[in-house]
C-alpha cells in the first residue's frame, strides 16, 4: 500500500497547493485500493452490485435458430427475382417446442415468434406480407431476402464466452441477461461501508433550537442521497462539534466501521479547528488547494485505527436527530485502514467535490470498471466567462432543442451555497482546465445528474 508521499512523488504535476482537477483523480486512482471480499447473491438481490468475476454463458443465447416474427417459414432457393412466391401451407410450428413434420418443394410452414426453425427453411415472411388463398399464400416480389427475420444459434451468445465482465455494475438489463442464461446466483464484490460526518460548533441538526450565527446542516442528507444511489451501505454518525475529543472519537469509529470516511466542514486554509489537526493525528493526509470552482479545499488519506474497541452507536450531539445508519454494524477488521476524504463545507461545493473525485473513487473501491463520469456534449445557450488555469463546474440546465440538438444554460447564481441551483440543475457544465472564455453557440460538456443525484 503506498504512503501519500509516494504517491505525490510519483505523479507529474503535483503540486498541493494548485493541483488541476485531473491530476486529483490520478492520484485517487493510485491511492484507491478495490475491495476483495465476495458474496454470491441471487439473481433478484443483485441489482446494483458489482461483479467479481466473469459470467460466461453455459449455454447458446438462442439454443436454436429460431423465428424473429409471426409469419411463413420458407425455403427462399425458391423465390425468383421479380416474381412472387406461392406455396401450400403443411403446418403450424409453436414456441416452446419443435416441429415434427417435414416439406418438400412449393411448402411452407406457418410460425410463430421464437418458433424452431426446421433446417430445410431458412426465411420468414412476416404474416402482414402475405395473401392467404384457402391453404396457400402468396408472397408478392420483393418483400423479403433470403434469412430475413431468423435468429441464428448463438448470435446473442454462444456457449463457453463471457457474458459480463468482471466490474461491470448490474443493471435491469444484466439481471435478465443472467437469467436467460438459467443462472440463479451470480458472484459480486461486498456492499463498501461509507461513514460520514458534517463537523463544527455552527452546525445544527433537525430538531435542534435555532441560534444567533448557526444554521442547519444540509451536506449530511445530500452526502446520505449521493452514497445511498450509489448503492453502498451507508453509516451516518450525525455532527461532530469541533472540540478533539469528539473528533477523535467519531474518526476512530469511523475508521473500525468503514472503508471510507467523508467529513464535511474543517478542510479549509484558514479554518480555526481541530478537524485538520486530528485527521494528521490519526492518519495519513494531504491538504490541497485544487484549481477548481467551486471546492477549492480538500483532504485525502487514510486513517487508521489499529486497536479499535467494540462500537455501540453514531455520535450525533445530545438532544440532536439521531443517526440513519444501523449503530454498531459493519466492523471493519483491526488495523485496516479506512480512506478519507475531507470535504468543504459549503452545500454545493461538497455535492461538486463528491461527484467530481468521491463518487469515482468509491466506484473503483467497489471494484466498478466503470468510475468515469459521462460526459455530453451541448450547445452553450449564453457566453461564459472562464479564465484557464482551473476547472469551472457550473449548474445547468440541458433542454433539447426544436433541431434535436442539446443546450444548455446555467442556473444563474453560482455560488457555492446556493443549493436551490442544485435542486433546478440536471447536470454541470464542465469547463476544462485550459479552458478559455465559451461563445454563444460553443459546445461544452455536461456532466449528467441523473443516476448519481
Amino acid at each position: 500500500m503506498k504512503t501519500i508521499a509516494q504517491i505525490a512523488a510519483e505523479l507529474q504535476g503535483y503540486d498541493p497547493q494548485a493541483l488541476s482537477a485531473e491530476r486529483v483523480n490520478e492520484f485517487l486512482s493510485q491511492l484507491i485500493e478495490p475491495v476483495t471480499e465476495t458474496e454470491t447473491l441471487g439473481v433478484f438481490d443483485a441489482l446494483g452490485r458489482v461483479l467479481a468475476q466473469d459470467v460466461v454463458s453455459p449455454i447458446s443465447v438462442p439454443p436454436h435458430d429460431n423465428s424473429a416474427m409471426d409469419g411463413f417459414a420458407f425455403d427462399s432457393a425458391q423465390m425468383q427475382p421479380g416474381q412472387p412466391l406461392t406455396l401450400r401451407v403443411v403446418g403450424t410450428a409453436f414456441a416452446g417446442k419443435a416441429w415434427a413434420g417435414t416439406l418438400v418443394a412449393g411448402e411452407c410452414l406457418q410460425i410463430m415468434t421464437g418458433a424452431i426453425m426446421p433446417p430445410e427453411l431458412d426465411t420468414v415472411v412476416p404474416l402482414e406480407f402475405v395473401r392467404v388463398q384457402g391453404d396457400s399464400v402468396e408472397i408478392p416480389a420483393g418483400v423479403v431476402s433470403q434469412g430475413d427475420n431468423r435468429r441464428l444459434l448463438g448470435e446473442d451468445l454462444m456457449a463457453g464466452q463471457p457474458a459480463l465482465r468482471q466490474g461491470q455494475t448490474l443493471g435491469p438489463a444484466a439481471l435478465g441477461l443472467i437469467a436467460s442464461l438459467g443462472l440463479p446466483h451470480v458472484t459480486v464484490f461486498r456492499r463498501i461501508r461509507v461513514a460520514y460526518f458534517s463537523t463544527g460548533d455552527e452546525i445544527l441538526s433537525l430538531g435542534e433550537a435555532p441560534r444567533e450565527g448557526a444554521v442547519y446542516d444540509s451536506n449530511r442528507y445530500t452526502v446520505f442521497g449521493l452514497l445511498t444511489r450509489l448503492g453502498v451501505e451507508v453509516i451516518d454518525m450525525g455532527v461532530v462539534g469541533d472540540q478533539p475529543a469528539l473528533l477523535e472519537a467519531a474518526f476512530k469509529e469511523a475508521a473500525a466501521r468503514a472503508d471510507a470516511i467523508i467529513t464535511s466542514g474543517g478542510v479549509s486554509m484558514g479554518e480555526a479547528d481541530h478537524t485538520k489537526a486530528m485527521m494528521k493525528q490519526l492518519g495519513d493526509v494531504a491538504f490541497w488547494r485544487i484549481a477548481m470552482r467551486p471546492g477549492r479545499p480538500m483532504a485525502v488519506g487514510r486513517i487508521v485505527h489499529p486497536d479499535a474497541p467494540p462500537l455501540c452507536g453514531s455520535l450525533p450531539p445530545e438532544g440532536a436527530e439521531p443517526g440513519l445508519g444501523r449503530p454498531g454494524a459493519g466492523l471493519t477488521e483491526q488495523g485496516k485502514s479506512s480512506v478519507l476524504f475531507g470535504l468543504p463545507g459549503n452545500p454545493v461545493a461538497v455535492m461538486v467535490t463528491f461527484l467530481a473525485f468521491v463518487r469515482p473513487a468509491l466506484l473503483r473501491l467497489m471494484g466498478s470498471t466503470a468510475a468515469e463520469p459521462l460526459l455530453l456534449k451541448a450547445h452553450s445557450g449564453e457566453a461564459l466567462r472562464k479564465k484557464p488555469g482551473r476547472t469551472e463546474y457550473q449548474r445547468g440546465i440541458v433542454t433539447r432543442q426544436a433541431d434535436g440538438m442539446l443546450q444548455v444554460r446555467t442556473t444563474g447564481n453560482q455560488g457555492s451555497g446556493v443549493l436551490r441551483s442544485m435542486v433546478e440543475a440536471n447536470g454541470l457544465i464542465v469547463l476544462h482546465h485550459g479552458q478559455g472564455n465559451v461563445a454563444v453557440g460553443d459546445a461544452v460538456d455536461v456532466m449528467v445528474f441523473d443516476g448519481a443525484i
